[in-house]
């Protein structure tokens, strides 16, 4: 059967520099999702968002927008403006854990709220012609809250849903829920795509093999961790190219050197990279080493020596 593998959107990270380096120099991505866009009470798009969405820069990729929201008002104001760059699919974001998201009623902190649920998607559907996408786990507190939420659901032309298998308040912690990813299966509606813990090949053909109708696999934390695993996955080998390191230093530069010119001073390309390299630093050697070398980088002379001498210990 054919499947399809698909970058979950990460807040801070799979922004548009990340995407289309990723593509290019490792690809096996056949869609990729732009971390949400957040209004907070005001109808005014951020200037980072307009920047990731902007159609110059995503020329090569099938991207989607995503939204995040508990406002029927925001999320149609959202609509409108993701048509207005060209784009005919919006997706819904109830995954998001964190504390400060859930407590303000979004994220996965909704799903437990059908009423509200119901209300957006009925104003969506009616108001605009936007196709409407869904991200959500199983439920904040119990694995049972998606399958109520289905009943909404089901009334609505969604195109998927895509199911992280944990809990809001899991976190990223603890284990995937398999079987509560089954029930959903059981009794949804829709497609379902599935997320969580696909970090190596043969961790993707356990999932492939434990949910034979699932054709839509979603990375997240496991793509920026191991940009080569898509590619990997879809030529069925554990193997690395040969050149690993010296495309993941082509693939690294090339983040560095755009994410260096976006931001202003050392501080802030010090703490973007420590970012990526809490995730690069899990596929090298000696991952604790690795990351605290590029703690200790106070400069970006440091910083660049730091990682020269990284990929030398990884040959």
């Amino acid at each position: 059967m054919a499947y399809q593998l698909l970058s979950s959107p990460l807040q801070g990270f799979t922004d548009f520099r990340f995407r289309n380096a990723q593509a290019k120099f490792f690809g096996g991505i056949d869609t990729y999702y732009a971390p949400y866009i957040r209004l907070n009470g005001k109808m005014v798009i951020k200037g980072s968002y307009q920047r990731d969405l902007d159609p110059a820069v995503n020329t090569a990729l099938e991207v989607i927008p995503q939204v995040m929201t508990a406002s029927a008002d925001e999320f149609i104001f959202v609509i409108k403006y993701i048509q207005s760059l060209g784009y005919k699919e919006l997706n819904w974001n109830l995954g998001c854990p964190y504390p400060m998201v859930t407590k303000s009623g979004m994220g996965s902190g909704l799903i437990c709220n059908t009423e509200k649920i119901d209300h957006i998607l009925d104003r969506a559907h009616s108001e605009t012609d936007v196709t409407i996408s869904m991200k959500m786990r199983l439920g904040y507190e119990h694995s049972t809250e998606i399958l109520e939420s289905f009943k909404v659901l089901d009334k609505y032309p969604l195109k998927n849903v895509a199911i992280h298998a944990r809990l809001g308040k899991q976190l990223y912690k603890g284990g995937v829920d398999l079987n509560g990813f089954q029930q959903c299966i059981d009794q949804a509606k829709h497609t379902l795509y599935y997320n969580g813990d696909i970090t190596s090949v043969s961790q993707f053909k356990k999932m492939q093999e434990r949910f034979p109708s699932i054709e839509h696999f979603m990375m997240g934390r496991g793509l920026i961790s191991d940009p080569f695993l898509p590619s990997m996955i879809k030529a069925d080998t554990t193997v690395y190219p040969k050149d690993r390191w010296e495309r993941f230093r082509a693939f690294h530069d090339t983040i560095y050197e755009q994410y260096d010119a976006a931001l202003s001073g050392p501080t802030p390309i010090k703490m973007k990279m420590l970012g990526f390299w809490e995730f690069f630093s899990k596929t090298t050697h000696n991952p604790q080493k690795v990351y605290k070398a590029i703690k200790k980088a106070g400069n970006p002379i440091k910083y660049r020596k730091a990682v020269d001498e990284i990929l030398k210990m990884q040959q």
